[in-house]
């Protein structure tokens, strides 16, 4: 009698449990940081480059997410177009896209980088694939006519979109030799440390809307 009043209790306990694990499960994230070189870790092991390290500041602030180096040294926001489809599997809750620093240094027209970037966005809405834009500033050396055009488009598109923006990825990087790597322009351990602190506000909102 007593193992026949404790099999409702056991039944009862085990599904809070299996529902629990479904709830956990469900809340796991996949999030694929698409982007160039900065993206990628660029001479850097990859324990350092920046989606391991973003990966590791958000579980340390208890989220239960994998973010995926989907990153490619030297893609410009074409090379991005062309393989993005692949790139970014079904499954995907979010992404955080960062290209079109080739472009501004290889002095491709900012048209072509915001028709690029507007095809890009247009294909993860159509999946349903949330957005987190991340934003570049043009070279100094490119002119202010180009600088003007250019640093316009990811503002503009995340309006345009409703999408969360990160104004500049190397944000208290650029400018300090300390932080970046014999050839000036990419982030070294250091670097990504900075960029990962400063980016985390804005990836932590992202999670969130991703949640709601």
């Amino acid at each position: 009698m007593r193992l026949k009043g404790l099999i409702p209790v056991f039944m009862t306990a085990l599904a809070v449990l299996i529902a629990a694990t479904s709830s956990a499960r469900a809340a796991s994230l996949s999030i694929v940081g698409f982007g160039d070189s900065l993206m990628a870790g660029y001479q850097l092991p990859q324990a350092e480059g920046f989606t391991a390290k973003l990966e590791q500041a958000l579980k340390a602030k208890g989220h239960d997410v994998t973010v995926v180096n989907a990153g490619v040294s030297g893609d410009t926001t074409s090379g991005g177009l062309a393989r993005l489809d692949w790139s970014v599997p079904d499954g995907t809750s979010g992404v955080i896209l960062e290209l079109g620093a080739n472009d501004a240094l290889r002095g491709i027209a900012p048209e072509q980088s915001r028709k690029n970037l507007t095809a890009m966005l247009d294909k993860l809405k159509a999946r349903n694939i949330p957005v987190l834009l991340v934003g570049m500033l043009a070279p100094p050396n490119m002119g202010g006519d180009y600088a003007e055009r250019f640093n316009a488009i990811y503002p503009e598109l995340a309006k345009t979109y409703g999408i969360e923006l990160y104004p500049f990825f190397l944000d208290g990087v650029v400018e300090d030799a300390q932080l970046k790597l014999e050839d000036g322009m990419h982030p070294n351990a250091a670097g990504v440390d900075r960029m990962v602190e400063r980016m985390l506000p804005s990836v932590e909102r992202f999670l969130q809307k991703l949640a709601d």
